[in-house]
Formats: C-alpha cells, sequence, structure tokens
C-alpha cells in the first residue's frame, strides 16, 4: 500500500512540476513582451473586437461574474470554508487553502507594483478600478482559491470529480472573459495572471499532497509498531 502511494504521488509531482515550469515559462515570454510593448496591438485589437459584441443584458452578466472573482469576495470565502474545515478538523487543507489565498493575493500585488502596466483606456468603463493592470487579479486569484476549493470537493467526491473540475474551469474561465469584456485588463495581463496563478496552485496542492502522503506513511508505521504480527 505504501509503495502505491509513493508511486502515485511521484507520479502526481512530476506531472505538477512539468506543468507549473510550462506556466511560469508562459508567464516570464508574456512579461517579457509586455515590458518590451509588442503585444500592444494585438491586445488593443481583441479587447475593440469584444467591444462590438456589448449589450445592456451583456454588461451585467459580466458584471456578476466579475464580481465572483473579486479578491475580497474570494478571501471572504476562503475564510468561510476554513472555518468549516477547523470544525470538521480538516486544519492541513485549512492551512493549504489560507497560505493559497494570502500567497496569490500577495504575489498579484507585487507583480503589479513590479510591473506597472496601465489599465485599457479604449472606452468609457462602466466599473471603477485601481492600482495596475499585470497580471490580473481576479484571474490568478480565482485560478489559486477556485482551483484549490474544486481540488478539494474532487477528492470529497470522486463520483463528481469531472463534473467539478469542469464547472471549476468554466467559472475561473468566465471570470477572465469578464475582465476583457469590461475593459478592464489586457488579454495577456489575464493570460499571465492565470499563468502565475497555476504555478502557485500547483505548488499549494503538491505540497497539501506530500504532507498528507507523509502523514498516511507515518499512520502505517503506527499501525505496524502496534502490531507487529
Amino acid at each position: 500500500m505504501r509503495y502505491k502511494l509513493l508511486s502515485l504521488l511521484s507520479t502526481i509531482r512530476i506531472v505538477g512540476l512539468l506543468v507549473a515550469a510550462f506556466a511560469m515559462w508562459g508567464f516570464v515570454q508574456i512579461a517579457d513582451e509586455v515590458l518590451d510593448k509588442e503585444t500592444q496591438a494585438i491586445d488593443t485589437a481583441i479587447l475593440l473586437a469584444l467591444k462590438r459584441s456589448h449589450t445592456p443584458l451583456l454588461d451585467q452578466l459580466m458584471l456578476g461574474v466579475t464580481f465572483l472573482g473579486e479578491p475580497t469576495f474570494l478571501l471572504v470565502i476562503c475564510l468561510c470554508l476554513g472555518v468549516l474545515l477547523l470544525f470538521v478538523k480538516r486544519q492541513t487543507e485549512a492551512t493549504t487553502l489560507a497560505i493559497g489565498a494570502a500567497g496569490a493575493v500577495g504575489l498579484n500585488y507585487l507583480l503589479k507594483v513590479l510591473f506597472s502596466r496601465d489599465r485599457p483606456a479604449l472606452w468609457d468603463r462602466v466599473i471603477d478600478v485601481g492600482q495596475y493592470s499585470f497580471p490580473s487579479g481576479h484571474a490568478m486569484v480565482s485560478m489559486v482559491i477556485y482551483g484549490l476549493i474544486g481540488f478539494l470537493l474532487a477528492n470529497r467526491f470522486p463520483r463528481w470529480r469531472w463534473l467539478i473540475v469542469t464547472l471549476t474551469i468554466g467559472l475561473i474561465t468566465a471570470i477572465g472573459l469578464s475582465r476583457l469584456y469590461l475593459g478592464v485588463h489586457w488579454p495577456t495581463d489575464v493570460i499571465a495572471g492565470y499563468s502565475a496563478g497555476l504555478v502557485w496552485l500547483l505548488t499549494c496542492i503538491l505540497s497539501l499532497e506530500v504532507w498528507s502522503f507523509y502523514r498516511s506513511a507515518a499512520g502505517e508505521d503506527e499501525d505496524q509498531s502496534l502490531n507487529p504480527n
């Protein structure tokens, strides 16, 4: 049993590290092009194309979707879920969720200050936004928090795993699209936010898996010491 757990953990770690490495590479490439202003033309073209699809109904729908990615709203969700996890004595998961949320928000703030990219100003926006544009906080933080929640739910309800994964990906994608539709981010902001968020998400998941493995291994060792026969 321990060998199977170790083999599974190794596979998860290898795949996770490869995906994280690719996401980090993607972020670096996008950041380099943004600094050199090589993406400005295509960023502008995409936003102007989306502007032609605006309707009053879609405006309201996108405002609702983008609210689901508000960092403050996500932190409230984390707080409530963290309390619930502590109540059912799942401290490791609660701690991972807290670290993931705090790390995502803090890292996003540092990256915004570091790159200091101005937000798009192609039309009069229906919402007010502050701070800098790169990378998108909504994309990055929603990737981490909804990704962690989806991961925990998928483990808790394996029968519904693919549905949970599909809905999680759909929600995260919709939040990023809403930021483009509303004209508050450049497309490269959102892609970079997803890339950076994915790196941090996988880091949190891998740390949780490693810790869970060692706890399981320690439990087996303890059982064997109590029952040597």
